[in-house]
């Protein structure tokens, strides 16, 4: 055996000892309910939505086991409100990440450079994060209503007003700016954690080495807040797919405002009471949910270990 490896155990043991038996009892009990409890309330039901998919239920009679007909209704276009849903819920995807996102970034950096007024800015562009997504479509609500809405008396549309909530080809873009104000301002406050946490000599010896501002920010800031770039994918992902509150609050997901949570929500707790059929849906948005992250995931740790 290697003299490090003989070295790292006694050291293991070393620790334990330091431990006593009500110590490793009482962190037993914690971590135990800990894992008991997510095991409850997000492994379960995520197990029983997968089994339920391949079953016809409505809560009360019996259920009866279909196979793949559920998953063979979604994509054969029997269900027309499936297909626009995801749509729409890879465009908040693509929204949130690649404008709404480099947009808090960029906030971030500016605030960081110590601009006048930093403080007032920060608290000012983060007040909307403190709001949930149903009060912000309240907000919405307000400015973007056809007849008495902030935007048309601001535009002076009174006589012919644009239906900014109504249309189906104008109401999505809305909601996404709506929804990108409260998510620019987490992004911004996560950006700005990280880039303090950059040891201000790394940007010394990029100055020193002749880069300018541009060159150090892109080859050495950005590249060292890769950790922080990893929680704001995750949170933009998991944010854009589980959008469920601000079109709810509008007009209950619908004229162009479907989203895949709006449709697990209608099947299994509304009229349809579709169970079985719902959450075929619900495992649909945990697959795309996973397909994103894990892949990202796997690519951050392999680049990890090349380095």
């Amino acid at each position: 055996m290697p003299p490090a490896t003989a070295r790292e155990r006694r050291t293991r043991r070393r620790g334990l000892r330091r431990f006593s038996a009500r110590d490793l009892a009482v962190t037993g009990v914690l971590l135990g309910f800990a894992i008991l409890l997510d095991l409850f309330i997000i492994w379960g039901p995520t197990v029983a939505s997968v089994t339920l998919s391949f079953s016809s239920w409505d809560g009360l009679s019996d259920l009866h086991w279909v196979g793949g007909d559920n998953y063979d209704t979604l994509a054969g276009g029997d269900y027309p409100a499936f297909w626009p849903a995801v749509r729409n819920n890879l465009l908040w995807i693509a929204f949130l990440g690649l404008v709404a996102t480099p947009f808090g970034l960029l906030l971030a950096v500016v605030i960081d450079r110590g601009v006048r007024f930093s403080r007032f800015y920060q608290s000012t562009i983060y007040l909307p994060v403190v709001l949930s997504l149903a009060v912000v479509g309240f907000i919405a609500q307000l400015i973007f209503s056809r007849d008495q809405g902030a935007l048309n008396a601001i535009l002076g549309n009174q006589d012919n007003p644009t239906d900014w909530l109504g249309d189906r080809d104008l109401n999505i873009w809305m909601v996404l700016l709506a929804a990108a104000w409260r998510h620019t301002g987490y992004v911004m406050i996560l950006y700005l954690a990280g880039l303090k946490a950059v040891a201000p000599e790394l940007k010394e010896a990029a100055a020193i080495d002749g880069a300018n501002e541009r060159q150090t920010f892109l080859r050495v800031v950005f590249p060292t807040m890769r950790p922080v770039n990893v929680v704001v994918l995750v949170i933009t992902i998991i944010e854009s797919l589980r959008a469920f509150d601000i079109v709810y609050a509008i007009n209950k997901g619908r004229n162009g405002l479907e989203l895949l949570s709006v449709l697990v929500t209608d099947n299994i707790i509304g009229e349809a009471s579709r169970i079985g059929f719902g959450s075929a849906i619900a495992v649909v948005l945990l697959t795309v949910s996973l397909g994103f992250i894990v892949t990202y995931l796997v690519q951050e740790m392999r680049g990890e270990e090349s380095r």
